[in-house]
């Protein structure tokens, strides 16, 4: 049986598709699809099968890269220095807990329906159509949000490296508003090279991975060597400033867990890894 047309066929096709929104939108918003049309009719509405072009290691390799990003190097000292102090140790434990069981939840769902669409099947099997829809907008707020962070903690390191001022790096662009009107012109140049090797091939982008995250883990290393050999351990009681917190809790309970909160941010990413479960 032909298939058919997409709403995005022709001009007129679309204009229909358009005018049919509020319909299919109280059609579809309560639906709950099965794990079978997930993994027969989705896949086969989804064109030819995709050319499976990574092994067992690189898959490791994008999970650890998702837990061990660059976020661990831009969150790490702030929330130490706002919310847990000391005790960022501890957050990062909490932190990590949360991101082990959340990551318990994705195999079991990545082993149970291994397809390509991650939490957004997910939710689609359990909540319906609507919540698959808002969960997919909020991660995709979540990775854009998120990347620019990164990208703009690169530049505060390189120009903290070089010595050259932040502000070198940034132009003002009056029309926007205040806040929100500084252009980073090298986090730009970063996100879309990135972007740029990422769609060029997913075999290239993988090996890129697995350089950038061995980097990581040996800057990590290279870190925790560092403290043991050269730090004080004054510092977990006694500030640098007599006027700020002291103690290994400086800012109480309440600290610790908003410092989890922070740092849970280094996490995000290894969700992905289940998006590549038809790998």
């Amino acid at each position: 049986m032909e298939s058919p047309p997409s709403s995005f066929s022709t001009f007129r096709s679309y204009l229909r598709a358009l005018a049919q929104t509020p319909s299919r939108f109280a059609h579809r918003a309560p639906s709950v699809s099965s794990s079978y049309e997930e993994l027969s009719w989705v896949k086969s509405r989804s064109g030819s099968n995709m050319h499976k072009s990574l092994r067992w290691y690189d898959l490791i390799g994008l999970g650890i890269g998702g837990m061990v990003g660059a976020g661990v190097f831009v969150t790490t000292g702030r929330a130490s220095r706002l919310y847990a102090g000391p005790a960022i140790l501890i957050s990062y434990a909490i932190a990590g807990l949360c991101a082990l069981l959340s990551a318990f939840c994705y195999t079991e769902f990545a082993v149970h329906m291994p397809v390509a669409g991650g939490a957004f099947s997910y939710l689609r099997i359990t909540f319906g159509e609507f919540s698959a829809f808002l969960t997919g907008a909020n991660l995709i707020m979540e990775y854009v949000m998120s990347n620019a962070a990164v990208a703009r903690g690169f530049t505060s390191y390189l120009s903290a490296a070089i010595g050259i001022p932040t502000a070198k790096w940034r132009f003002t662009a009056a029309a926007l508003p205040k806040g929100f009107n500084e252009i980073d012109l090298l986090a730009v140049a970063v996100v879309l090279t990135v972007t740029l090797i990422i769609c060029y091939s997913t075999r290239e982008s993988s090996i890129l991975n697995m350089i950038l995250t061995t980097l990581h883990i040996l800057f990590i290393i290279f870190v925790v060597l560092m403290g043991f050999w050269k730090g004080d351990w004054n510092n977990f009681t006694r500030p640098m400033n007599p006027n700020s917190p002291s103690g290994f809790f400086p800012y109480g309970p309440s600290g610790v867990f908003n410092g989890a909160a922070m740092v849970y941010f280094s996490y995000i990413g290894y969700d992905a890894v289940s998006t590549m479960a038809e790998e």
